[in-house]
């Protein structure tokens, strides 16, 4: 039993994210083309006809610019709260389109998908934690801070997509105005590698075995920079930054049960490390 997870695309140009068991799988986010979303999986071998519905956390361009498309190509569901949708203005199969409430499980095959609440600069934003076979996966990327809700859920999670957005020595000695420094740092903006750091460090479920740094800023961070804040403490967890770019390989969480009631998650590398452009 296992749940295979991928970043295609993590960034402000960008962001849609797989998971997926052997025969259901859903999106969080559709921030690229409907092409490019569908081309990259096909590199990963992932099959689309497996992919059962797409969650939308917010209205932002780099979460939603592809959602359009995607759906009238997919004919498959997409899980949206109505005030996300207003924001979208998007041309959306009516009959296709659910809403949800926070902490109110979606079931979507085998994969339990629950929702919740988190502070960003959006009309009504939220994360998801994925469940299927007793393991766990969070996409936990346009956060302020993480409230107590994110570190509720990300606590509980076997792996997980955590934003990891910016440098702070880079943000502030960078040529951003004071106003967008202001908003990218505050309660409303996003996670720095210094607080994604400290949720890990402090609230990470004792069975995670990886994390993929997610959502990194172009201009104020690097993929060299988070990861040397990160390896150091990262014990037996795999760290993987998702880029900008491309996609990442695709990775298989294993679960394996001495009994019912111990289950003792593995992580599975995959055999290479994919490179698609």
């Amino acid at each position: 039993m296992s749940v295979c997870i991928a970043s295609l695309n993590s960034g402000s140009n960008g962001n849609c994210y797989y998971i997926g068991s052997s025969e259901e799988a859903v999106l969080i986010d559709a921030g690229l083309s409907a092409r490019e979303t569908l081309l990259r999986m096909q590199h990963l071998g992932l099959d689309a006809g497996k992919l059962k519905a797409i969650f939308i956390s917010h209205e932002h361009i780099d979460h939603v610019s592809g959602l359009e498309k995607l759906h009238e190509k997919l004919k498959i569901p997409v899980y949206i709260t109505a005030k996300t949708r207003r924001n979208c203005r998007l041309k959306l199969q009516s009959e296709l389109v659910h809403s949800f409430v926070k902490n109110e499980i979606i079931q979507v095959g085998k994969l339990h998908i629950t929702p919740f609440s988190k502070s960003h600069d959006a009309n009504d934003p939220h994360s998801f934690v994925v469940s299927c076979h007793n393991l766990q996966v969070g996409v936990f990327t346009d956060i302020g801070y993480a409230c107590e809700e994110v570190i509720h859920h990300f606590s509980k999670c076997d792996a997980a997509f955590l934003e990891s957005n910016y440098c702070e020595k880079m943000l502030e000695e960078g040529n951003y105005p004071r106003f967008l420094k202001s908003r990218i740092s505050g309660k409303n903006g996003h996670l720095s590698n210094q607080q994604a750091l400290e949720l890990f460090q402090l609230h990470r479920n004792s069975n995670v075995k990886l994390l993929l740094l997610s959502h990194l800023s172009k201009n104020n961070n690097s993929a060299e920079t988070a990861l040397e804040l990160f390896k150091p403490h990262a014990g037996d967890v795999k760290i993987v930054v998702a880029g900008r770019d491309k996609a990442t390989a695709l990775y298989t969480l294993q679960a394996q049960r001495s009994s019912v009631n111990d289950p003792s998650p593995l992580f599975k590398q995959p055999p290479q490390q994919l490179s698609m452009f």
